[in-house]
């Protein structure tokens, strides 16, 4: 299963992907701003792999003149449903349909890793302005929540993934962020209350679940969602999430 393969994974389920995911907090765009050193208000912003949009509407939301840039159809079709009156283009970060230095700011909300950085740092560089910023960021489970941890490593198991020794809050910045670019970042903690049929739905609409044997995942759900209703008897979670955020000036 290649990268570009399980990223298209996505537009089947575009709007459960719509429904249940979580968004971003305030202050996420706050530290945007000051470590980017540019004001959203009236910035020209491309959102890359802007997915339905949900990064895409806050930005929006804070004044940004945002264009899009999202290859997937279905995820296109939702996100026109959704944003229909902020720009959308098609294509991905490894080719940027955007003109030389037209953008103030670059973001890339949970889509980094499914770029080649050894293509998409360029464009990035190219579409910028003398002094624009690139801001990736990732919106994870806050690994000292014990459930959670508890949570990721059934999936580790499942997926047959290697659970580490102790779960790590800098794990996005070590694996992710490409050599040669000089990345500050920061950490924003925020949390949402859902039912535990929204939590489960949003587990569903990872990519690795996406690609792997229906009934198989079919089984596991319905044991995460045995093991969430014993913890959970009043039929609601707290989901405790950790943006990482790296901002650099390429």
């Amino acid at each position: 299963m290649t990268k570009p393969v399980q990223a298209r994974s996505f537009d089947a389920i575009a709007a459960d992907y719509d429904a249940h995911r979580p968004s971003y907090p305030p202050a996420l765009f706050d530290a945007v701003e000051e470590l980017a050193g540019v004001a959203l208000s009236g910035a020209r912003v491309a959102d890359v792999g802007a997915g339905t949009g949900l990064g895409t509407a806050r930005l929006h939301e804070r004044g940004a003149r945002v264009t899009a840039v999202e290859p997937g159809d279905g995820m296109a079709e939702q996100f026109r449903r959704s944003l229909p009156d902020v720009s959308l283009v098609r294509g991905d970060g490894n080719n940027l349909p955007l003109r030389t230095g037209s953008m103030d700011l670059i973001t890339y909300a949970q889509a980094w890793h499914w770029t080649d950085p050894a293509r998409s740092i360029p464009e990035a560089r190219r579409v910028l302005r003398p002094g624009g910023a690139l801001a990736l960021w990732w919106n994870d489970g806050d690994p000292t929540v014990e459930w959670l941890v508890g949570q990721e490593n059934r999936m580790r198991v499942f997926f047959g993934v290697e659970i580490p020794a102790a779960p790590s809050h800098r794990a996005r910045f070590r694996a992710e962020l490409p050599d040669g670019l000089d990345f500050r970042t920061r950490q924003v903690a925020w949390s949402r209350r859902v039912p535990i049929d929204v939590h489960v739905a949003n587990l569903a609409t990872h990519s690795d679940f996406l690609i792997g044997d229906p009934a198989a995942i079919r089984d596991y759900f319905d044991r995460e969602r045995a093991l969430l209703t014993a913890l959970f008897p009043d039929g609601e979670v707290e989901e405790a999430y950790l943006v990482s955020l790296a901002v650099a000036h390429p």
